[in-house]
């Protein structure tokens, strides 16, 4: 081994040793997860949905912990990779502090009254919640 092969490997083994005592700052902030809510309506639906939904989204993005919170429907490319557009379906994209900051929203009492305003639209509810990854 050669003096500067094993001088490199000693710099580097240093600053590996340091990163392990000294986690970073970011791990111990609390982890933003993201929601993807996938909203499939019955058929010609989505404007009633839609119109009851946008009545939610201020008081939404007042709650504690809510980054962001809006509806997006399918939009048609010709990009071939795409999916099947969808006209009966809503994906509500969200951005919460943490977990617990999720399931205060989903017994917040703006939320409670809105369900059975908009029950009659829907079909199904799905949820993704993921984790960004770094």
């Amino acid at each position: 081994m050669t003096t500067s092969t094993r001088n490199y490997r000693r710099r580097a083994d240093l600053l590996y040793s340091r990163l392990s005592i000294f986690p970073r700052e970011q791990a111990a902030r609390p982890s933003m997860i993201i929601v993807l809510a996938t909203i499939e309506l019955h058929p010609g639906k989505r404007a009633e949905f839609l119109h009851e939904f946008r009545q939610i989204v201020p008081k939404v993005r007042a709650e504690n912990g809510c980054h962001e919170y809006f509806p997006a429907v399918d939009q048609a490319t010709t990009i071939p990779v795409q999916g099947t557009i969808r006209d009966d379906a809503v994906i509500v994209i969200e951005k919460w502090e943490s977990t617990a900051a999720l399931e205060a929203h989903l017994i917040a009492p703006h939320m409670m009254e809105y369900r059975p305003k908009v029950k009659p639209f829907v079909k199904k509810v799905t949820l993704q919640i993921l984790a960004p990854v770094e």
